[in-house]
């Protein structure tokens, strides 16, 4: 079980954030997929057989059902989440192409397949720094999944133009090591 303190920032914090997040809103998520697409590409090193964490994309994000596609090509296990019940990591489930899709919250889809373990997350970003620290969309689904799975490598993928100067940060937070952009990867510092 993950501690139930990763959504409580102080109140400063989270006022913070919640106006970053309404700044951002208006802003387009797109850009140049398939150059996105070749940079995470680029980011996986890990042996073919290999589970590597996608996703199916949302209104208005990537879509990396191509990148998808080439990792179970090249020998790749897939796995795309599901959003589990609020207050819970996500969980994963297999994907090969033709996998049927299952309705989940907040207009997801997941695999109708087994739960696997990832050994490699790729991680929706909202916004990012070069610190490495992320906003995400406010549920706190990636934060208690990485936090239940600190040994796996988490990279985060968005486009060039969502990078700001500062993420707020709480006590909890944890940068990311490596960010991947349609401009190739920004490895992170991590300090303040």
């Amino acid at each position: 079980m993950v501690a139930p303190h990763l959504n409580s920032d102080p109140p400063d914090i989270a006022a913070a954030k919640a106006r970053l997040r309404a700044a951002l809103r208006g802003r387009a998520r797109t850009g140049d997929t398939p150059a996105l697409i070749d940079a995470m590409r680029a980011c996986v090193v890990l042996p073919a057989g290999s589970t590597i964490a996608t996703l199916w994309p949302l209104e208005g994000e990537p879509d990396l059902r191509p990148l998808s596609h080439w990792l179970h090509a090249d020998g790749f296990r897939v796995a795309l989440p599901e959003t589990p019940p609020k207050g819970q990591p996500l969980r994963f489930r297999a994907w090969v192409p033709g996998t049927a899709m299952l309705p989940g919250p907040f207009a997801t889809s997941y695999p109708d397949a087994p739960e696997v373990t990832p050994d490699l997350i790729f991680v929706p970003l909202l916004a990012f720094d070069r610190r490495g620290f992320r906003m995400g969309y406010g549920g706190g689904y990636y934060d208690r999944t990485l936090a239940a799975r600190p040994s796996v490598p988490a990279v985060g993928f968005a486009f060039a133009h969502q990078q700001v100067t500062e993420v707020p940060v709480g006590p909890y937070d944890v940068p990311l090591r490596q960010i991947v952009t349609e401009h190739g990867v920004l490895v992170c510092g991590g300090k303040d």
